[in-house]
């Protein structure tokens, strides 16, 4: 199917602003007085924080928060000390940054585009790069890590959130009504490619986001390739997914240039 996946995305993670999803609820007053004084919690995947010692110093660090609106991670890291950037392709998600940043006092910087082209930024420009669970809802995540390898400064450090892609091989269908493990899809997944038409469409009418299952040799391997060296992992779970009875279905990566 020939169609714009970026604009399609965009549109549906304003509606999903709109409907209040969990990961567009901007923090509050009492979050951002609490990162003022260096005590903040953030999450890469649903329900385990990131390692302290995973962010390094942050105070008058420049950071990156890659496909990262909804008010939620850049206000946090900016109150914390760092000069932060949000980017996302949502303008309601960056909406909700802007509202936190307003309401705090803080100073954000927020870019609306594509996490596959940092082209705005210049070689080198940030210390580190916060990209929560996101690249799901892009095709090619390899231009993803290139561009992030080109942007962060030598010794930077990414902090990547994403799916283990055995979340996308099962019939969802058939679990709902039958309680059913059905292998029904094909990794790397598109649901594009991969999804019925009669599926497909109703995602499309319904502005659900479009989704994508990349393999670990992209995920993980695609970071090594454009030259990170792998310095921290953890599993995580969804809490309400379910194949999290069997294993964990998200990961975290602490990746440095």
């Amino acid at each position: 199917m020939d169609m714009d996946i970026l604009k399609h995305n965009r549109i549906a993670w304003d509606k999903q602003v709109e409907s209040e999803n969990i990961w567009t609820v901007p923090v509050d007053h009492e979050t951002i007085e609490k990162a003022r004084l260096g005590e903040f919690s953030l999450l890469l995947t649903p329900r385990i924080p990131v390692p302290m010692s995973w962010f390094g110093e942050l105070k008058g660090k420049k950071v990156l928060c890659l496909a990262s609106g909804g008010g939620q991670q850049g206000p946090v890291l900016s109150a914390a000390g760092a000069q932060v950037t949000v980017f996302d392709n949502s303008p309601n998600q960056l909406k909700q940054d802007e509202f936190v940043a307003k309401r705090e006092n803080l100073d954000l910087k927020l870019v609306q585009g594509d996490m596959r082209d940092l082209s705005i930024f210049k070689d080198e420009t940030f210390d580190l790069i916060f990209h929560p669970v996101s690249n799901l809802f892009v095709d090619d995540i390899n231009k993803v890590w290139k561009e992030a390898y080109r942007v962060l400064k030598k010794n930077g450090r990414m902090l990547s959130g994403f799916c283990n892609p055995v979340l996308f091989i099962y019939d969802y269908n058939a679990w709902e009504s039958n309680q059913e493990f059905i292998t029904k899809y094909k990794i790397p997944y598109s649901d594009i490619e991969q999804l019925p038409k009669d599926e497909l469409k109703k995602r499309i009418d319904d502005q659900d986001p479009l989704e994508f299952g990349h393999s670990l040799d992209d995920q993980i391997g695609g970071q090594i390739k454009v030259g990170f060296s792998i310095h921290g992992f953890y599993e995580d779970m969804f809490g309400r997914e379910f194949l999290d009875d069997y294993l964990p279905t998200f990961i975290s990566t602490l990746a440095i240039k």
